[in-house]
């Protein structure tokens, strides 16, 4: 039986990796505080309990979370329990990894894992407000830019919030550019007991659904069509996407059609799942995937 620590750091490795963009080694590593060997550990533990661990193209982990269809629910103990008579039962059969996953994914271990991520978050907002109040600069901790794909310590000056709590908007020091940043690839937020000096630079500017404002990469018009699958990925990867997406009414497939201020981000959501999407326009954006294959 695993010690509370330990259930704590597969909790949060489960939820991280359930949610885009995909997770280096290292990103893991510092996450969970520990070594890249034992990141690797906590890998094979996810294997053992029956998740697809995959690699995208830049050799980064993910798994597919699926989605629950019931609202019911095993307990704590009865989840462990059923674990327990599946591993000593069903050694050998093929079907015991399955089994595993789906006895995770409807017990409350899962809500946990979602539950747990959702403090973190809360625990970023909180301190951000009151960076905000106080007039005072942060140092955003760890943050994993999907642009540069990168991971490091951002000193910024935070003005406000994005709808929903999606993002922050807020004037990076260091490049003297008022920039979003995803509160879902923050790792903590330092309060400096600095006072914010560059009011006069903070400049707000509209944004696309992933954050990036017109100054960033190149404007295009996206038109995807869908399949169910690719239609729940695209949607668990970035809530704002589901007031873009249409069901057709004489087939199974759904439609996304999008502005966007940064190829970047789309662009990886659909080499990711290319075999359940068909990029239907725009003319410049197909022109444009073509030149980055």
């Amino acid at each position: 039986m695993y010690n509370q620590h330990k259930i704590l750091r597969v909790l949060q490795l489960i939820t991280q990796l359930q949610n885009k963009p995909a997770k280096s080694v290292r990103f893991m590593a510092n996450f969970l505080e520990c070594t890249e060997r034992t990141a690797y550990r906590y890998l094979d533990l996810l294997k053992q309990l029956g998740f697809d661990i995959q690699k995208d193209e830049h050799q980064k982990f993910y798994i597919f979370a699926e989605k629950q269809t019931s609202t019911d629910s095993f307990t704590n103990e009865e989840a462990h329990f059923l674990i327990e008579i599946v591993k000593t039962v069903g050694k050998g059969n093929l079907l015991k990894d399955a089994v595993l996953k789906k006895i995770y994914l409807k017990s409350e271990i899962s809500q946990q894992g979602n539950l747990l991520f959702k403090a973190h978050l809360s625990k970023l907002i909180e301190k951000l407000n009151l960076a905000l109040k106080n007039h005072k600069k942060v140092v955003l901790k760890q943050y994993h830019s999907v642009n540069s794909n990168k991971i490091s310590d951002r000193l910024v000056e935070p003005i406000q919030f994005t709808e929903s709590y999606h993002s922050l908007c807020a004037y990076e020091i260091e490049s003297k550019i008022t920039k979003y940043f995803n509160l879902e690839r923050i790792i903590d937020v330092e309060i400096l007991d600095d006072e914010q000096e560059f009011d006069h630079l903070h400049l707000i500017e509209e944004t696309d659904v992933f954050g990036f404002t017109e100054r960033f990469g190149k404007k295009f018009e996206v038109e995807l069509q869908l399949s169910l699958r690719a239609y729940i990925l695209f949607r668990e990867a970035n809530e704002g996407l589901e007031k873009y997406i249409i069901k057709n009414e004489n087939s199974d497939y759904y439609t996304l059609k999008i502005k966007v201020n940064n190829p970047k981000p789309i662009t990886s959501l659909i080499r990711g799942f290319s075999v359940e999407i068909k990029v239907i326009g725009s003319n410049a954006f197909i022109a444009h995937l073509n030149t980055e294959n």
